[in-house]
């Protein structure tokens, strides 16, 4: 299958999840629901999920069950957007060219919107009759790894970090890296970790443990491939204002290393998670596509 081809698949089985999973039901509280659903569908290339699914399949997972645990990742990505996009936070006003679930729902109910995906991330585990294969055990090791991995030692330590070193200007490159390996890094890797464990805990260890190096890289590579765009790209394809990072005074990968070194560690780190991957041979092929998407991309 071609990576275009598999990538829609994987795309169309989590879309298809999350328009089950978030129908606008007629109750007192309607207005989060339709804040929850807004954010959720609000565009973006649902690499988690379809990170989810790849790893899934190469440990001979389920492809339904797969794409309800991607799903309940997806839930956890979106909620650290609303949060992240708050006024006490970054304060954006736009996302994928749309208004921020804040400036449509306001802050108040974009809170409680975002606290709604996250806890829908942890029901929809949690709900044992909705999978085909996985045991409770699997289960439970697969909101462990989220659940960590979005916490404190995870993507919120990280956005804590992230908030400290707005506040210096002599940021230095492992706490650069620290902060990113985390904010963004640590739920990447989660996804390919809970994808293995949808084919079974302790079965895909080696699988796992090659996925999990790809995934540390690739997180980053992301992460200077946004940092880059923030400069050089297309306001409209991004759907956000170019130059927002440095309004706001964030750390960089371009403000620390300048532009053109930003991009020789792009292409660096993205040569890494390519490398990791070759003692899976043709099974690792669409991520190794995967990650030469994430380099191209022009949003």
């Amino acid at each position: 299958m071609e990576f275009k081809e598999q990538y829609k698949k994987y795309l169309d089985a989590v879309e298809n999840q999350i328009d089950r999973q978030f129908m606008i039901e007629e109750l007192p509280q309607k207005t989060v629901l339709e804040a929850m659903r807004y954010a959720i569908c609000g565009g973006g290339k649902r690499i988690r999920p379809i990170l989810v699914q790849a790893a899934a399949e190469l440990c001979g997972a389920n492809a339904e069950d797969a794409a309800r645990v991607a799903l309940a990742v997806e839930c956890v990505h979106n909620y650290s957007l609303i949060h992240d996009d708050l006024p006490c936070m970054d304060d954006d006003e736009l996302r994928h060219g749309r208004a921020t679930c804040h400036t449509v729902f306001g802050e108040d109910m974009a809170l409680l919107a975002g606290d709604g995906l996250l806890n829908s991330a942890f029901e929809i585990l949690s709900d044992v009759t909705e999978f085909k294969t996985l045991s409770d055990g699997e289960l439970l090791a697969i909101i462990r790894c989220l659940s960590a991995a979005s916490g404190v030692y995870g993507m919120i330590g990280g956005q804590v970090v992230d908030l400290q070193c707005e506040e210096r200007d002599n940021v230095t490159p492992d706490e650069l890296i620290y902060l990113h390996n985390h904010k963004t890094g640590a739920l990447i890797r989660a996804a390919v970790r809970c994808g293995c464990l949808c084919g079974g805990v302790n079965q895909n260890e080696k699988t796992e443990e090659i996925l999990d190096s790809y995934a540390q890289s690739l997180g980053l590579a992301f992460q200077i491939k946004d940092d880059i765009l923030d400069v050089t790209g297309d306001e409209k394809l991004l759907g956000k204002p170019i130059g927002s990072d440095a309004d706001e005074g964030k750390n960089t990968f371009v403000t620390m290393f300048g532009l053109d070194g930003a991009k020789r560690y792009l292409s660096e780190t993205t040569g890494e998670a390519k490398e990791k991957l070759k003692p899976l041979g043709e099974k690792g092929k669409f991520l190794d596509s995967l990650a030469d998407y994430l380099l191209s991309r022009k949003y």
